[in-house]
């Protein structure tokens, strides 16, 4: 393979911060200047007043008002110099966290090793997707449907992978009844994209806590949404500590933090990577198709799961359509299904 040779090095080039670091650099001095003025004019002038005899009606002579006058517009350029350098350091700050974020992300994107698969930085896949103007660039619906529905299949996986490693057993942990398919885990794929999304080049402290509160609230949502339309309940935290109404718990809402971390800076990035490889001309009807087949898939499973309540509750059919779908999802297939799924019913 042909290799370019290297640009030389400009010594000559002024990093971009460089006056940004003089300026800063020049504030303590001129506070140390400022506070020195001030006390100057008024530290000694005020001490006199506060040892002074009293003020007549409660009103400060005039010489005394002009004196307090002059230190409520000192008083005002502070603050406002106080406002001011306080958005100056979190601009500065947040110019360091990113810069030095996406310089962590390209290293450990290069920095390969033989026994993983480093994810590719979140800049090298915004810069390629701009480059080929991919028909799911960005955040745009493509990208966003793509996600719901990688999310839900892999995170199916990932749970019955943790089952298996934990209790030794084999566990179905889907929420639809074709295919491995959650979308609570799609619908969390989405939600943590379109939250995390611009902090994908920032440090890992905001994807933590982006997906510490996003996920707690999607999780108790989700739980409280099927209660009320379907009363049942696919979990149940009552018994961990720092629960919420058994809907969500602190151990999860980090373990959602976590993830956040894990999503943005690792899978998101591997996601959109096999994204990129999708041609554009059969890219968009793809994802019509599978757009498609999700929404018949949740349509399907709410009337199987309505279905299977009233069954419980000792309900006979109303029609040939019902005696369908009792012949289709009999007890013992959503059973196998929704193997962890609970009514209102059950202690």
């Amino acid at each position: 393979m042909e290799k370019y040779p290297a640009p030389a090095a400009e010594t000559d080039i002024t990093p971009a911060a460089s006056e940004l670091e003089a300026l800063c650099a020049a504030v303590h001095p001129a506070v140390g200047r400022a506070g020195e003025e001030l006390e100057k004019r008024y530290y000694e002038r005020l001490a006199e007043e506060a040892l002074g005899p009293k003020w007549t009606g409660g009103r400060p002579p005039e010489d005394t008002q002009a004196l307090l006058d002059g230190v409520q517009e000192e008083l005002e350029h502070l603050h406002q110099a106080s406002r001011a350098l306080a958005q100056s350091y979190q601009s500065v700050v947040g110019l360091e966290d990113e810069l030095s974020a996406r310089v962590r992300d390209v290293r450990k994107s290069r920095d390969r090793k033989w026994y993983v698969l480093n994810p590719p930085a979140n800049a090298g896949i915004d810069l390629e997707e701009r480059r080929t103007d991919h028909f799911a660039q960005g955040i745009n619906m493509y990208k966003i449907l793509l996600v719901c529905i990688v999310g839900s299949f892999a995170g199916v996986i990932i749970e019955m992978m943790w089952a298996y490693a934990r209790y030794g057993v084999i566990e179905s942990r889907r929420g639809l009844v074709y295919g491995p398919f959650n979308l609570l885990y799609g619908a969390g794929a989405v939600v943590l994209t379109l939250t995390l999304y611009k902090y994908r080049n920032k440090g890992r402290i905001w994807s933590f806590l982006g997906g510490f509160i996003v996920g707690s609230v999607l999780e108790y949502a989700c739980s409280w949404g099927q209660e009320m339309l379907l009363g049942s309940r696919s979990w149940d935290y009552s018994n961990i500590p720092l629960n919420l109404n058994g809907r969500i718990c602190f151990t999860y809402s980090v373990f959602w933090g976590i993830l956040g971390i894990v999503w943005i800076k690792d899978l998101y990035p591997r996601m959109a990577k096999w994204i990129l490889k999708i041609p554009s001309k059969a890219g968009k009807p793809l994802t019509w198709a599978l757009t498609a087949f999700m929404i018949v898939n949740v349509i399907v499973s709410c009337v199987a799961v309505a279905r299977w309540a009233s069954r419980r509750e000792g309900e006979a059919p109303a029609g040939p359509f019902w005696e369908f779908v009792d012949r289709r999802f009999p007890n013992e297939r959503m059973e196998r299904i929704f193997a962890n799924m609970s009514f209102g019913d059950e202690g």
